[in-house]
């Protein structure tokens, strides 16, 4: 192959050389998405579903600016450190691929070299440029930026579930965004951005208006697939991972979670396991701590059964310094609370008597306002709460909290929640 039909075919079909690299499952679609990335002269956004493979597109477009643009600086983000080294590290895979390197031999007469590889920059032997600049450099979103320029800058999935759940999260993605644009190199430099929308006021709404592909358009996923993954998930994780649609808030009984940093708050308090034996439900694990006229939360979701989690509960238990730990006896008959108690944790269980609709509008929704989690709180615990209504596929996150809430209330007895839960 000589060196401009290399070159020709690098640039017009890409999704043929991530083919050559065992990505399969790309077609004509992921190569307009690839050169897109490669060769549009303005900023764009690529909104995509899930398991569409647009993150693998992004990889194969930053290992081409590198191979086919060696002297311009690369950008790229996500939003956290951890995210960027797994992409960094298939870059760094695709860059030495033996199909890789048949191709610079035929453009460069030269096998290609990393002369900077660590988990957030790559550089290679091809580039002359003497800025000293890695080719591709690598962050989180809570990075500064502050005094770099790039000529290609891309962010992947910087806005996910948190900016869901925080106003906090999306005010900083914002923030973060519109620096990006303080460091696109002026004139000659453009943004890419791909991901899911999540929120009204998310960061996608001062990004270039998207080009979108949602599950029933890509032809990627069946309609079984599909099926299936609105059987997995809550309406409003489902909408945003799959249609690309924000979830509204007007009608959602729970809104505007707040958060604190100080994960103490939650030491000491009460614990409780909802947990899942089978089917859709997923264990639900619980800490909550009445502190100040605040109860603060911490809570887990896993899409398992029980017995598939506990250890994992009491080794969170552990890190927050959880107490005595409530479960429901209804339908294991005392079974969770003999396994927690073989491996020494303090227990005790209820008979769940109070229809589950009325215990979380009631006695969740009555302190609602007082409720605080902390920020290791995971998303997907607080997005279910904030999904719920009465005919909610999954409740398990807001009906363990509404059992603690309960439990506080008798415990501590505010004044102002009587007439609430009497």
């Amino acid at each position: 192959m000589t060196r401009k039909e290399a070159v020709e075919f690098l640039k017009n079909k890409p999704y043929k050389f991530g083919h050559m690299l065992g990505f399969n499952d790309l077609t004509d679609l992921h190569n307009h998405w690839i050169r897109s990335m490669l060769l549009s002269k303005e900023d764009r956004t690529l909104q995509a579903h899930r398991n569409s493979y647009k993150t693998t597109c992004v990889s194969i477009a930053l290992a081409l600016i590198i191979i086919l643009l060696p002297n311009k600086r690369t950008l790229f983000c996500r939003k956290t450190d951890p995210d960027v080294k797994e992409i960094v590290k298939q870059v760094k895979n695709i860059l030495l691929h033996p199909k890789t390197q048949y191709f610079v031999q035929c453009i460069y007469g030269k096998k290609l070299e990393l002369t900077v590889d660590n988990s957030n920059e790559l550089s290679t032997n091809l580039t002359t440029d003497i800025k000293g600049t890695s080719q591709l450099v690598a962050f989180g979103t809570q990075s500064s930026v502050t005094g770099k320029h790039y000529d290609f800058i891309f962010t992947d999935d910087i806005i996910n579930i948190k900016d869901r759940t925080s106003k906090a999260e999306r005010d900083k993605t914002r923030t973060f965004y519109e620096e990006l644009n303080n460091v696109k190199m002026l004139g000659t430099g453009r943004i890419f951005n791909t991901g899911t929308p999540w929120h009204k006021d998310d960061a996608f709404e001062i990004m270039p208006k998207p080009e979108r592909w949602d599950c029933y358009s890509t032809g990627i996923m069946t309609d079984e697939m599909i099926a299936e993954k609105k059987c997995q998930m809550t309406r409003g994780m489902f909408s945003a991972n799959y249609e690309l649609k924000h979830i509204a808030d007007e009608d959602a009984m729970f809104v505007d979670p707040k958060y604190t940093d100080d994960i103490t708050a939650v030491y000491n308090g009460l614990c409780h396991i909802d947990a899942a034996y089978g089917g859709e439900d997923a264990t639900a694990f619980t800490i909550a701590a009445y502190k100040d006229g605040k109860l603060y939360v911490y809570g887990k979701k896993y899409q398992k059964h029980v017995d598939d989690c506990i250890d994992d509960i009491l080794m969170r238990k552990a890190k927050y310094l959880g107490g005595r730990t409530y479960t429901e006896d209804n339908a294991d008959k005392g079974y969770l609370q003999k396994e927690l108690r073989r491996r020494g944790d303090l227990t005790r269980t209820y008979h769940e008597s109070t229809n589950k609709h009325i215990k979380i509008s009631t006695y969740l929704k009555g302190i609602w306002d007082d409720v605080v989690f902390i920020s290791d709180t995971d998303p997907e615990y607080v997005e279910e709460i904030l999904e719920y209504n009465e005919n909610a596929a999954h409740d398990d996150c807001p009906d363990s909290l509404s059992c603690l809430a309960r439990l506080m209330w008798r415990k501590f007895g505010r004044e102002e929640y009587k007439s609430i839960y009497n």
